[in-house]
């Protein structure tokens, strides 16, 4: 089965790290934060999110 290839716009992808960054504290992990705003934002997977949003 081939793999499929998702590309969001870089906007997305900031506006999505931002409102991960804005909001962890109110979920109960980060995990917590980055699967419930994927989910609202239409992302494809959580894990894709998590790649976007700075560490550290």
């Amino acid at each position: 089965m081939a793999r499929m290839s998702h590309r969001y716009p870089q906007e997305l992808r900031e506006r999505a790290a931002r409102l991960v960054a804005d909001s962890r504290d109110q979920y109960e992990s980060e995990w917590s934060a980055i699967d419930s705003i994927a989910t609202k934002l239409g992302i494809g997977s959580a894990e894709t999110l998590r790649k976007w949003v700075p560490q550290g």
